[in-house]
């Protein structure tokens, strides 16, 4: 939505990340209180929050309903705009853009259902429709000027000992030479995904969409397991990529090691239990890592802590290498800040 609204030299309206609609400062998740709502600036710093750009700076919400009360709004709707699911990104949001450019008024409101009739949708973001945006998004400085909250780097350099730069200027340098030498860090969700990968193998998922770049080396085709009569290894194929075993972790990750003899590190950024970690760490150093830590490891204070999944981000767009079961977000700023295509792998 930041890219749209660069490319049509309006400010984006920016608020806090939600993770509780409940009336109250916190809620309870893990057994522990969280934070209902926090602010963005919490976690990202730069364009998409209101950081100093080329175009019109974004601003928050609390601005916005001060400039742009209800009255002074004119609200736009998805009637008429393409569907994501089989359109090219680019067609999209030149729709967008344009539609756009048709309104005088200074304050527009996007009226959308997020759930059901979202401006762009789960189909753009986990086909390859979404490519087609990669050329004007790498170049735009929602991405070339991103970078990661004070409150995150705090923690990454507070983290120095565990992480073991060669240089401290590497916690803060966002150039290609700023990553953190023989580190893989590796993300195998857990948590949900063993329910939430038998649906992706009931609905035919691929790699997100910013996972298919043509340069990255690993490939995911399920196309010879979508009309097959053996359920059983269409399931089996999705999971060994969705939600590998310890095993075949151990096992991908000997085969990345062979590709990149630097590597002698990994880092685990997952949701994963204690044990669990601990059973895939021993494993790890049994097969010949010098070292396996794991978000479990790194130190963070009180505040810190409620970022802690930005602070695994911002690790893993740092690392020499990245593996992963899933993620695409990671892929998008290591490929935005240059590094070499083969350095993204994936199960």
């Amino acid at each position: 939505m930041s890219q749209l609204a660069y490319l049509s030299n309006r400010s984006y309206v920016f608020e806090d990340y939600v993770w509780s609609k409940l009336p109250f400062p916190y809620t309870i998740y893990d057994f522990a209180l969280r934070p209902t709502r926090m602010p963005i600036n919490a976690f990202i710093s730069g364009p998409s929050a209101g950081g100093p750009m080329s175009g019109p700076q974004a601003v928050s919400s609390e601005f916005w309903d001060s400039v742009c009360p209800k009255e002074k709004r004119r609200i736009i709707t998805t009637e008429g705009a393409p569907p994501s699911k089989g359109t090219d990104g680019s067609v999209l949001m030149d729709w967008w853009v344009q539609r756009l450019a048709k309104v005088e008024d200074s304050c527009v409101e996007m009226e959308q259902d997020s759930l059901t009739d979202p401006i762009f949708d789960k189909y753009l973001f986990g086909g390859k429709e979404i490519l087609s945006l990669w050329p004007g998004l790498s170049a735009s400085p929602i991405l070339t000027d991103f970078m990661w909250s004070p409150l995150v780097h705090s923690a990454i350099f507070r983290n120095f000992p565990i992480l073991r730069p060669y240089s401290a200027k590497v916690l803060y340098d966002s150039s290609t030479t700023g990553v953190l030498p023989g580190l893989v860090a590796v993300h195998p969700r857990r948590g949900d995904f063993k329910r939430h990968c038998a649906r992706l193998a009931g609905w035919n998922s691929e790699y997100m969409g910013l996972n298919q770049f043509p340069s990255l080396p690993d490939k995911f085709d399920p196309t010879p397991y979508i009309n097959t009569t053996r359920e059983d290894e269409k399931t089996e194929y999705y999971f060994e990529h969705c939600l590998p075993t310890t095993e075949q972790i151990v096992e991908r990750l000997r085969k990345v090691r062979e590709d990149h003899p630097s590597l002698s590190r990994v880092y685990l950024l997952t949701n994963g239990w204690g044990w669990w970690l601990s059973g895939l760490k021993d494993a790890l150093r049994e097969d010949g890592w010098a070292d396996a830590t794991s978000s479990l490891d790194i130190q963070l204070d009180a505040a810190q802590s409620y970022v802690g999944m930005a602070v695994d981000m911002a690790i893993a767009e740092k690392a020499e290498v990245f593996f992963s079961s899933l993620s695409s977000n990671v892929v998008m700023l290591r490929m935005a800040k240059g590094l070499e295509p083969a350095s993204n792998r994936f199960l």
